[in-house]
């Protein structure tokens, strides 16, 4: 604190206490207002130097890379052989219905994948 803000502390207790009680509401405003200003004084100027990067800083760090990549295209092959291997192995069902199901079930796989790599 300055000796300013100091002295204009002193000012408005030495003036509630000459103006007595019923003053005691204009004086409080008074210095709320002036230590208000005070306190935007010091957030714009924090503000300030925060937003101007010193040249010796260090740049930005890259986000982290994420892992689990091969661990989704495992789970993927696994799961499409084996559903692959349901359906074919499925009896009384058409060849092509077939053919059918293990296109949608990869095409499903092969969207779950490029969805999964663009959210990377």
């Amino acid at each position: 604190m300055t000796p300013d803000e100091r002295n204009e502390i002193s000012v408005s207790v030495a003036a509630h206490q000459e103006l007595g009680p019923d003053y005691d509401k204009a004086v409080a405003e008074g210095l709320v207002e002036r230590i208000g200003e005070e306190i935007d004084k010091r957030v714009d100027a924090r503000l300030r130097t925060a937003a101007v990067p010193s040249p010796l800083a260090a740049p930005p760090a890259s986000p982290p890379a994420r892992r689990g990549g091969f661990g989704i295209v495992l789970v993927s092959l696994i799961f499409g052989t084996g559903a692959t291997s349901v359906v074919i192995g499925s009896e009384g069902t058409s060849s092509v219905a077939q053919v059918v199901m293990v296109l949608l079930i990869w095409a499903a796989i092969a969207a779950i994948n490029v969805a999964y790599a663009l959210r990377r």
